[in-house]
């Protein structure tokens, strides 16, 4: 398989090269993947907003017992997540959306209000009889993930926050930010949308932490320890204070970025099978990290989020 762009400058130069060519796609998968591993599909955005929506899914002839939903960052690029859908065992499947207002998805203009993304993002939330859920939100995807279960938690079984962007940016996103500022008006449709969401991404936190306290569902934050874009300790603290009556669990994955996706593959499936696992235990530990007094790191982190 060809190797994919990694990193901030090859993704950033991979959008400027797409956008001269006027591609959707930053990181095509065809035709390294077969549509029997990976296929893309459209559907209507929920909310009678009108929108049409790409995402990519795995086919399976029968639905797998669990089904995987991937709501992910800024900028939204499903096929960044190829390698890890063409993986995935048979027994899971996997649909990861390209967010409204990048690559395929309409509209072409960002949408700020992330409690909108989750009303169009709603449809994928339906499982087949007896299917069982787990919907992860990837950085920025981490408050719209949020949000979707808080509206349908009837349908969700478990709630994952990978490296989830939670309103504070750590020294890379910062400088990323203030330089993307600059230059607003001439970068491409999906940086500029980027960078519009996660400016006004503060607003919403305090209905994002209000929706956490709520959940009774389990909730596992999950962070790289090498993250430099959404700060560790903002993580940890919203996993330690605001998570509610549900089990929640903070895990730090030793070696990892923001970027877990990236790979290695078999890293992020075996976290997604670790969180699948406690799920399915009965009595699932509810005396974990998130409940145990706070380090002076997370008490920082806790009034940055605030």
């Amino acid at each position: 398989m060809r190797r994919r762009p990694h990193g901030v400058i090859e993704m950033g130069w991979a959008c400027i090269s797409c956008a001269c060519a006027g591609r959707y796609e930053h990181a095509p998968i065809a035709p390294e993947i077969p549509e029997t591993l990976i296929e893309r599909f459209y559907f209507d955005a929920g909310g009678n907003l009108g929108w049409r929506l790409s995402a990519l899914r795995t086919p399976r002839e029968t639905p797998a017992p669990w089904k995987i939903v991937v709501i992910t960052g800024a900028p939204s690029w499903a096929e960044y997540w190829a390698d890890v859908l063409a993986e995935l065992p048979q027994d899971r499947e996997m649909i990861v959306v390209d967010r409204p207002g990048f690559a395929f998805s309409e509209p072409l203009a960002a949408v700020p209000d992330i409690a909108l993304q989750a009303r169009a993002l709603s449809p994928l939330l339906e499982t087949a009889p007896g299917q069982r859920l787990l919907l992860v939100g990837q950085s920025y995807g981490g408050g719209v993930a949020t949000l979707m279960a808080a509206a349908e938690p009837q349908k969700v079984d478990s709630l994952m926050l990978l490296s989830a962007y939670l309103g504070e940016p750590g020294p890379t996103a910062k400088r990323l930010m203030e330089m993307g500022s600059r230059v607003l008006t001439i970068i491409p449709r999906d940086l500029r949308n980027a960078i519009l969401e996660v400016r006004g991404q503060r607003a919403y936190m305090p209905a994002v932490r209000l929706a956490l306290q709520r959940l009774s569902l389990p909730i596992h934050v999950v962070h790289g320890d090498h993250d430099d874009f959404a700060p560790i300790e903002v993580a940890q603290a919203l996993a330690e204070r605001t998570i509610g009556h549900g089990p929640g669990v903070f895990h730090l994955v030793k070696g990892a970025n923001h970027f877990l996706n990236d790979g290695p593959t078999a890293d992020l499936l075996a976290e997604l099978e670790r969180v699948i696992a406690l799920t399915e235990v009965e009595g699932h530990v509810a005396q974990s990290i998130a409940f145990q007094p706070l380090s002076q790191a997370a008490e920082t982190g806790l009034r940055l989020a605030s």
